[in-house]
């Protein structure tokens, strides 16, 4: 018996020493620079397991005794294979080497593939920065929100306009963020320019749905963006100069491999022109990024990173109008232990709207400012199983307006809206799971929680409805308040909470083939005050209160994913369905601008979008490029809240300004040879809904329109081609600093896009008429980029 004993305890340690695992962790960089990469597939093909690099480059896995080779692969960079001796808990920091130009048809390898196909990550638009640089845009000047207008799912309201639109939801429900800061408008000029520099930005990703738990406050979807941490091994520049605007950034190292610096700066000058004509109109904008760098040592590092960014608009020096936004991020990047990865950020976001009337004497200005203190944790428990859980808390002051005289001798009296205050906190824990060969999953849950915190002057209504029906005339009307009350911002004049659930799942037939199923509940605090199709900078943000109730999204989507002849082609297929709850509707008539009780024009509503997305891309060879296609519908309701009342449109479901029912595009890039690269894309949408009148009568000699249903009209078809072509001289391969040329013609054939219909009637015939306002038509570019 002992004997037995014995041979069992010997099986038994032999089994615990063979399961015996050890941790390797380390930062992923790109070997030339010191910059951190993130998405990187950390590959144990032996063990068929493997981990993917998080937003600061660092990565964690357990492995049992013995020796194994890892392989690390990324788009754009050459795969490496390191063979590493496992015995102890070790780190392992990891360079790759960028493939060069010559070498764009092999950039894409299996692995990165696999790992696409198999992971529960689904609804995700990456763009890679080179790729962004490549495509023809108006003016010449590379912009990151319309690129990804050519993707499925992501629209916009036509050309001249802020913002985009993702899956039928509005410009509001659109979480941005540029290092984890949050951007509230991220146009520049009206929307003819973005506010990102592409030549700060690492990388991006735009989630459209299967949003993970560590996001939230928005109904629609999360656009990420990270700035370049600088370059830590030596100095570098780069920039271009086009018609209209230049650039030029600059980075290198405070110390040696271990601190950087990046500054970076646009601004355009088509205003200068304008003075030689005698036009004393100006309209421009500038924008500044900085981040700073500074690893301690292997477990430690520090960042700072900023951006400040203004749009002025002056008209004779009578109208002036300025607004930006400015954002820093404090960040402590944090290896608590072998397989835990900390990130603590202080972030502070203002974005500001202000207006000066010198022919009137009195200046306006209003805003939104926020201050976020979060800590984020991701935790690698083993090969199959990952967790991210963090705590957000995050302070917002809302100033809708103020009007102060401009000059001494003004008649104007100083007059403040309200301002309003709020508190929102989240705690959130999410796990990526790869529960066998073919199923892995992503599910978590977010609990959110809002504070609507006490201000001047809260008004109080009759049954608390400050919008009332009048059955005689068939309208909602203001009510007059019965009175008001006055509460410390200390303290709680309206408590949310949410539990916000998230799961996304993949099955995998094989290494090419896969479907995937995600689910996510979103709810959004926050609200835009405009009735327009693209928001204005004069539209301001409202909390939930009193009298409006937060956003509530309900979202499935479900999609096929195959990788073609080796990974040469990619299809991705995908439809989804979502609803949302308390979606702020307006009356007839309602007047938004610099009003002090917002609640007496608005009605809560609901919506829904629906619809198919396809996405075929062409990944190797000298063309490249890829055919998105999206139909979908996108609807809102507002019912009466008594069978006497009507509700907005008859109560009946109405499509949304933004509602496209086709939206298709083509991108392509060729590569002529060594020195031309030919770039395109070609854009069809189905004009966007509007109302038109549709009969008129005659009282008192005022000719009245009467208009049709809400957006029951559309505007005509919008479609463009655009081209460009990207000159490098060979010389470029011999000497420090390189140029290119990059010449573009944005509207090929000078198709009149409508912004909008107006109605007149004509003076020479007394008959009415239509008007077609169009911001563009032909444009050339020319654009000279150069770096060092």
């Amino acid at each position: 018996m002992a004997k037995l004993y014995t041979v069992i305890l010997i099986f038994f340690f032999s089994f615990l020493q063979a399961q015996e695992t050890f941790t390797i962790n380390g930062v992923i960089k790109d070997i030339s620079n010191n910059e951190t990469l993130y998405g990187v597939n950390i590959l144990v093909p032996n063990l068929n397991s493997g981990v993917v690099s998080n937003e600061y480059g660092f990565y964690s896995l357990k492995l049992p005794r013995g020796t194994h080779k890892i392989v690390v692969s990324y788009l754009g960079y050459q795969e490496r294979s390191i063979t590493i001796n496992v015995d102890e808990n070790s780190t392992y920091n990891i360079s790759l080497v960028e493939i060069s130009e010559a070498l764009d048809e092999v950039i894409i390898t299996s692995d990165t593939q696999n790992t696409n196909i198999r992971g529960p990550e689904m609804s995700v638009n990456k763009l890679d920065i080179s790729t962004i640089q490549k495509l023809p845009v108006v003016f010449g000047e590379v912009d990151v929100i319309k690129s990804l207008l050519l993707l499925p799912g992501v629209s916009n309201a036509g050309e001249g306009s802020s913002g985009f639109n993702v899956r039928g939801g509005a410009v509001d429900q659109n979480l941005i963020l540029l290092d984890e800061a949050t951007i509230y408008n991220s146009s520049h000029l009206f929307g003819l320019f973005s506010v990102f520099n592409p030549d700060a930005i690492k990388n991006l990703k735009l989630y459209k749905g299967g949003i993970p738990a560590k996001y939230g406050g928005r109904a629609s979807s999360v656009l990420e963006i990270f700035q370049k941490d600088g370059n830590s091994k030596e100095f570098k520049a780069n920039g271009g100069i086009g018609i209209i605007s230049s650039r030029l950034l600059a980075e290198g190292p405070i110390v040696q491999d271990k601190g950087s610096f990046l500054v970076g700066g646009r601004t355009s000058y088509a205003h200068l022109f304008l003075k030689l004509t005698d036009n004393e109109n100006t309209a421009y904008f500038y924008d500044l990024n900085t981040k700073l760098s500074y690893r301690l040592d292997n477990s430690n590092t520090i960042l700072f990173s900023g951006y400040f960014g203004r749009d002025v608009f002056n008209i004779n020096d009578s109208f002036k109008n300025t607004y930006g936004n400015a954002v820093f991020n404090l960040r402590w990047n944090h290896v608590l232990t072998d397989n835990i990865f900390t990130n603590l950020s202080v972030i502070y976001s203002d974005y500001y709207y202000g207006l000066t009337l010198d022919f009137v004497e009195f200046n306006w200005n209003s805003g939104i400012k926020n201050l976020n203190l979060k800590y984020d944790f991701s935790q690698y428990i083993n090969e199959k199983v990952s967790l991210d859980y963090g705590i957000q808390n995050t302070y917002y002051e809302f100033n809708p307006g103020e009007i102060e005289p401009s000059t001494p001798t003004s008649g104007i009296i100083d007059y403040k809206l309200t301002k309003k205050y709020a508190f929102e906190n989240a705690l959130y824990i999410s796990a990526e799971h790869n529960i066998s060969d073919k199923l892995s999953a992503e599910y978590g849950l977010r609990f959110s929680s809002f504070f609507r915190l006490g201000q001047d002057e809260l008004n109080l209504y009759t049954n608390n409805q400050a919008v009332i029906y009048n059955n005689d005339l068939k309208i909602y009307e203001k009510a007059d308040p019965i009175g008001s009350k006055t509460l410390n911002k200390s303290k709680v004049e309206k408590y949310f909470q949410a539990l916000e659930p998230r799961l996304s799942l993949a099955y995998s037939f094989n290494d090419n083939q896969s479907v995937k199923l995600s689910y996510n509940r979103m709810t959004q605090y926050l609200h835009l005050i405009t009735n327009t199709s693209s928001p204005t900078p004069l539209d301001i943000w409202a909390p939930s209160g009193k009298y409006i109730d937060p956003q509530s999204l309900d979202q499935v989507a479900m999609g096929y994913f195959q990788n073609l002849k080796e990974g040469e082609f990619s299809l991705e297929i995908e439809g989804f369905y979502k609803k949302i709850r308390n979606r702020i509707n307006y009356i007839d008539g309602a007047n938004l601008i610099a009003n002090n009780a917002i609640e007496q024009v608005i009605l809560p509503g609901k919506a829904r979008a629906y619809g198919l997305e396809l996405l075929l891309k062409k990944n190797r060879g000298n063309f490249t490029g890829w055919f998105a296609y999206t139909l979908s519908k996108s609807e809102q309701k507002t019912s009466g809240r008594t069978a006497l009342e009507t509700g907005i449109n008859n109560g009946s479901w109405y499509n949304t300004a933004y509602d496209k029912t086709h939206d298709f595009s083509i991108t392509a890039s060729y590569e002529l040879n060594d020195k031309w690269q030919i770039n395109s894309n070609f854009n069809y949408q189905t004009g966007l809904p509007t109302t038109y009148p549709n009969a008129q009568y005659t009282f008192e000699s005022l000719v009245i329109p009467v208009y049709s249903d809400r957006n029951s009209e559309r505007l005509p078809a919008y479609h463009r081609l655009d081209l460009s072509a990207t000159y490098i001289p060979n010389k470029n391969k011999k000497r420090a600093y390189k140029t290119s040329w990059n010449f573009g013609i944005y509207n090929l054939y000078g198709r009149k896009n409508a912004v909008s219909l107006s109605f007149r009637n004509n003076e020479d015939t007394g008959k009415n008429e239509a008007v077609r306002l169009s911001i563009f038509g032909i444009i050339p570019s020319v654009t000279y980029n150069f770096k060092f």
